[in-house]
């Protein structure tokens, strides 16, 4: 089967080099170029493997200009695959405006299933996993990270998170102050690496984990968190209940629980969850 004039989006290990498929390799060794989020850091993999291609930058910073520079060489036949530093393109990385744009060009776009932390995390956490959210990083300054945390009262589902070592210990506290009482945190650093670790407890306990030695604090970290739903039908008034109902037999129940939460001074997190267990009831 010919490559020519494909994007390849190709998972990269995120840790332990092995954890590349046979797949990946053959088509990061056939395609004409590769666009690699840091050429430097890529090149580390690719002469592990003996692969020979050429590479080209594509990062946060250049992403606009050079998507249009590789989409000019796939209409040329070339075919090109996709790489980040670490695990799936996408995922909290460069390549969205990249496959955004081959997809208006109606240029041909392959997938490769493949290493991705969030999932590798999630996997092992110990926590449910029916259903779940992926928030990427949460935000620097403290009321806009406050405020997602608190969003996550009742939720009943999983969220994950990425975050950086710099910041691990800030976010920490910020689960303490702004997450619900009986929250569960998951904590895995490391991930397939050597020193990969999974710390599981409430806030105040991952918090003490980190300040028992400096070393806890370095590593690309996975948050996991879980918060019960505690609300019961009867803390929503059967007016919103019913409400919430009407709407979302017309709506999607997203739309529905803000409307409701709007009419009512509601949470729309609130009546969201509420709307989910209503519908498996």
């Amino acid at each position: 089967m010919s490559m020519s004039g494909t994007l390849f989006i190709v998972p990269t290990p995120i840790g332990n080099l092995s954890d590349i498929s046979s797949r990946a390799l053959q088509i990061l060794n056939d395609v004409d170029i590769i666009a690699a989020e840091d050429t430097r850091h890529s090149g580390r993999l690719l002469s592990h493997y003996a692969i020979q291609t050429a590479t080209l930058s594509l990062h946060d910073h250049n992403e606009s200009a050079r998507a249009q520079q590789l989409i000019e060489k796939l209409k040329q036949g070339k075919s090109i695959a996709l790489i980040s530093d670490a695990g799936t393109p996408l995922i909290s990385d460069p390549g969205y405006v990249f496959v955004r744009e081959c997809r208006l060009a109606k240029l041909h776009v392959v997938a490769l299933p493949g290493p991705c932390a969030l999932t590798t995390a999630l996997s092992a956490s110990g926590l449910p996993t029916d259903r779940f959210t992926f928030r990427g990083f949460l935000p620097i300054k403290q009321m806009a990270k406050g405020d997602i945390l608190q969003s996550l009262s009742n939720s009943g589902t999983t969220t994950i998170f990425y975050e950086a070592p710099r910041r691990i210990r800030d976010t920490i506290e910020a689960c303490s102050k702004y997450l619900q009482t009986n929250h569960q945190i998951v904590l895995a650093k490391e991930l397939t690496k050597t020193f990969e670790t999974f710390k599981y407890g409430c806030a105040d306990e991952i918090l003490a984990w980190l300040d028992a030695d400096p070393v806890h604090q370095k590593g690309e970290f996975v948050i996991m968190i879980y918060c019960p739903n505690n609300l019961q039908k009867g803390d929503v008034s059967p007016e919103a209940i019913a409400l919430l109902k009407s709407l979302a037999e017309e709506l999607p129940l997203k739309k529905a629980a803000a409307i409701t939460a709007k009419h009512y001074g509601l949470k729309k997190n609130t009546l969201y969850n509420l709307g989910l267990d209503l519908k498996g009831d």
